[in-house]
Order: structure tokens, then C-alpha cells, then sequence
């Protein structure tokens, strides 16, 4: 019955985030913690994972999911536009925006949040946002309409990413409810 056996499969956003053990990986928001758990244990103990929330309570959700994972975390509860870190401390960042995050975010707060996270990033580092893609079939027909049109219309993720610094920033894919956008620091 091998249906019933647990799949070894890697989940997509965590393939997508590209995050590689051994290296220093930032997490920014918290939609899923178990997934912002299975990053940060990709980086395994010769890495170096990271989150910062921007409230107690996703604090206490990523804790959880952290020690579930089995993994260590430097967890900052922070003002997500001024991040705690040195510059170029980490290799890859995760904006995790399923729930809105950059979305939800009015334009100059957007950049000054990305260009933090470019200020942490190391030069030739990648930052991933994980954000929700369109919706298919019937979902797309009962669904309604989502509050960050102007937003999408604006260019999304992928816009905010160019405005903030980053460069060849694209839409690596649209898959699974997902929509996966990168930006790569100069």
C-alpha cells in the first residue's frame, strides 16, 4: 500500500524558496509555519536560520513550528522595515506573503521593507516572495475578488523588488496556489 506511505517529496515552496543547507536563511513573515519550519531546517546546523515577525503572536506560531521541525532559529520580534541584522548576513531571504504581506502594505512601506532585506542580503544572494497565485476552476469562478488588484495591477511582487534595488527580478513560477518571485541582489 505504498498510497499510504508519507511522501519524501520536498513541498514546492520549499523547493521553490532554493534555500541550501549550510547557508544563512532569512525569513520574513509567517503565513504557514510549518513550511517557515521546513526552511529553516534546510539550512541545518551548519547554517543559519532566521525569521523576523513583526508581532508576538507569529512570533509564538513560529516558535512552535520551529521545534516541531527540529530546528534553531534566531526569532526576532521586530518593525519588519528595520531589521535587526548586519548588512550582507545572509545568502537567501523567504518573504512570506500568502496572506498578504507586501500586498497588504502601502507603496513606500513595500520598498523601505524590501530594501532592508536587500540591505541584509549578500551580494549575489536571492530573495524569494512566496505569495498566493491565481485561483483555478471553480474557486476562480465562486472566488472573490482580492483587495490587492491595484497592487497586482502595479506589477506585484516583481516591481517592488526592481524598485527596491534587486535585479532580474521575475516571476520564477505560478504553481500549486502559489506564485513564486525573485529578485537577485548586484
Amino acid at each position: 500500500m505504498f498510497f499510504l506511505r508519507k511522501s519524501t517529496l520536498e513541498l514546492l515552496p520549499v523547493a521553490m524558496a532554493g534555500v541550501r543547507m549550510g547557508e544563512r536563511a532569512l525569513q520574513i513573515g509567517i503565513d504557514d509555519p510549518a513550511l517557515a519550519g521546513a526552511i529553516a531546517a534546510k539550512v541545518g546546523l551548519s547554517g543559519h536560520a532566521a525569521i523576523a515577525v513583526s508581532d508576538a503572536e507569529a512570533a509564538a506560531k513560529a516558535r512552535a513550528a520551529v521545534a516541531k521541525a527540529g530546528a534553531l532559529v534566531d526569532l526576532q520580534v521586530t518593525e519588519l522595515h528595520s531589521l535587526p541584522f548586519a548588512a550582507d548576513a545572509f545568502d537567501a531571504i523567504v518573504v512570506h506573503s500568502k496572506g498578504g504581506l507586501l500586498a497588504s502594505l502601502d507603496a513606500a512601506a513595500r520598498v523601505a521593507l524590501l530594501r532592508e532585506s536587500h540591505r541584509v542580503l549578500r551580494t549575489g544572494g536571492r530573495l524569494v516572495v512566496i505569495e498566493a497565485g491565481a485561483r483555478g476552476g471553480v474557486g476562480a469562478l465562486l472566488g472573490r475578488p482580492r483587495p490587492e488588484a491595484a497592487y497586482a495591477a502595479g506589477g506585484g511582487a516583481a516591481t517592488a523588488l526592481t524598485t527596491a534595488g534587486f535585479r532580474a527580478a521575475r516571476v520564477l513560477a505560478e504553481r500549486e496556489g502559489y506564485t513564486f518571485t525573485e529578485g537577485l541582489k548586484g
